[in-house]
């Protein structure tokens, strides 16, 4: 094949540590587009960026030379680098070890951009930590309890 061609879309998850609630409303609009500038900067796409005060969704479109790991890696990296400099009240502030990422079908991409957005309703019925371990069901990953809340 003389060119290559990827639709690689990952819906990545993680929570701050301990899901301590640092990602109050009137700070995430901020925080959820510095995260996208940080995709951006690393080569990937923001699809869409949100979340509640414990915990952050992001699907974004990558290309095939850049892994969900390395991508949460540099979000998780940059955007905890930034809170501290930024908000100096939180400079307690850190994200948990580890992260969940699924990826997602073209068609996918709207429901997910939509859940996303509803972040704020959804968790109004459900936790995070129900809500991941829905996801890590649903995807038939496997997982070790004792190690899941680092």
């Amino acid at each position: 094949m003389a060119n290559t061609y990827t639709s690689l879309f990952y819906h990545i998850v993680f929570s701050t540590k301990n899901r301590v609630p640092y990602i109050r409303a009137e700070i995430e609009q901020r925080v959820w587009e510095y995260m996208g500038g940080v995709a951006r900067h690393h080569g990937a796409t923001a699809v869409q960026i949100g979340g509640v005060d414990d915990h952050i969704h992001a699907l974004t479109l990558s290309p095939p030379t850049l892994a969900p790991s390395q991508i949460a890696q540099h979000i998780k990296g940059e955007t905890a680098k930034w809170i501290h400099e930024t908000f100096p009240e939180l400079r307690a502030f850190a994200w948990q070890e580890g992260f969940g990422a699924f990826t997602v079908s073209k068609s996918g991409v709207p429901a997910v951009v939509r859940y996303i957005q509803n972040q704020r309703v959804h968790h109004q019925k459900r936790d995070f930590q129900k809500e991941y371990l829905d996801f890590l069901r649903r995807h038939e990953v496997e997982y070790d309890e004792r190690y899941l809340w680092g």
